[in-house]
């Protein structure tokens, strides 16, 4: 298989929204798991914060896997990631225990955030909905 095949771009948005999809339905079905695990963070507007939250996953998640809008969805995932990063995982300000594990998080969250980064500039790949159309469009 080669690496120019258009399966390539099309595998390496199905792994990233995994992890973004996952969490968005893990906040619908454990919303008072996640309003608590916020509060211990002091953030305000803890609800609005995570309807945002919810949505930017799962409907983020939706754009990688059928490629439909895919630079703009990454691009919002991408400094949505930035601010959960920092706010979540600033292992600089954990315990000697939770320091490591932040750190790692913190690691993970920075190469899914290169990926974003990648896609936001690249863009879908060939197996992508609405790339007719923004071929058509780019035509007349």
């Amino acid at each position: 298989m080669s690496l120019e095949h258009p399966i390539v771009p099309l595998a390496g948005r199905l792994m990233m929204s995994y992890i973004f999809a996952t969490s968005g339905i893990a906040k619908i079905f454990g919303w008072s798991g996640n309003v608590a695990y916020m509060n211990t963070r002091h953030l305000p507007m803890i609800p609005l914060l995570l309807g945002a939250a919810m949505v930017i996953e799962v409907a983020g998640s939706v754009c990688l896997v059928t490629g439909y809008r895919v630079r703009i969805a990454a691009f919002v995932m991408f400094w949505y990631t930035t601010a959960v990063t920092m706010i979540f995982h600033n292992y600089w300000a954990s315990s000697d225990m939770m320091a490591a594990m932040q750190e790692t998080h913190f690691r993970k969250n920075l190469a899914i955030m290169g990926g974003l980064l990648m896609l936001t500039y690249s863009g879908p790949g060939k197996w992508a909905l609405g790339r007719r159309a923004q071929a058509n469009a780019k035509t007349v």
